[in-house]
């Protein structure tokens, strides 16, 4: 059962709000304190099926050694393989941004594309990415569906979906677009915090109200908790 638009509209305000308590997801941070297409890009790369405690340590590592995609371009693979280890697939990911600067200069005169059709077209970039990568880098409507997302628009009741490129679709038809720059980064950051895979903080849930599993797996006691 979907929920209903007034519904929806009210947990994103709330998670809006908690994103402010918490870490930053790695790629927001990333965009925070560059301002830089490239090493959002770059970061967003590292970050596929790594936690974020490891992305960030192997972007500060990687972007104490190159700025630029000339820079990635000259260094060593065997260099680049040791700064971003232990990401996950760091071998697969290292050779994959030797490629990016030759791409770049091919494609699209070494600049960073900014959107999701041209971004695919690079070496390491899924969809996952390049959504990503449009919202925050260039503040573009994009709908990023990794993991969390899929995991809390199902839980809340929002969508049945069974895949993360199913959801995508589904909210590209659904989900209204002014909240498309921004919902990837708060829902990231609430699964990351509280709605987890397993053994979800539902106690402590600021959307718990709104979400499908009330009256499931809780006492409804918790629905009066203030």
């Amino acid at each position: 059962m979907k929920l209903r638009s007034p519904d929806i509209a009210k947990v994103y305000t709330v998670l809006s709000r908690e994103f402010s308590k918490h870490r930053m997801p790695v790629v927001d941070l990333i965009e925070f304190q560059t301002n830089d297409p490239f090493k959002v890009l770059i970061t967003t790369i590292l970050s596929a099926r790594t936690r974020d405690e490891t992305t960030v340590a192997a972007a500060e590592r990687l972007f104490g050694k190159i700025n630029t995609p000339e820079d990635l371009r000259k260094i060593d693979l065997t260099e680049l393989e040791k700064l971003i280890y232990p990401v996950g697939f760091y071998h697969e990911k290292a050779a994959n941004l030797k490629r990016l600067p030759d791409i770049l200069d091919n494609l699209f005169n070494g600049k960073i594309p900014d959107t999701v059709e041209e971004l695919v077209k690079l070496p390491g970039v899924g969809r996952k990415t390049a959504n990503l990568v449009v919202a925050v880098a260039f503040g573009k409507p994009a709908v990023c569906v990794d993991v969390h997302v899929h995991r809390i628009f199902n839980r809340l009741g929002y969508l049945k979906t069974r895949t993360p490129l199913e959801t995508e679709m589904e909210l590209r038809r659904s989900f209204p677009q002014k909240y498309w720059v921004t919902f990837n980064s708060y829902f990231v950051s609430f699964g990351q915090h509280t709605c987890f895979p397993v053994n979800p903080r539902c106690s402590e849930c600021p959307v718990y109200d709104y979400c499908s599993r009330v009256g499931v797996k809780q006492k409804k006691t918790v629905l009066n908790r203030k």
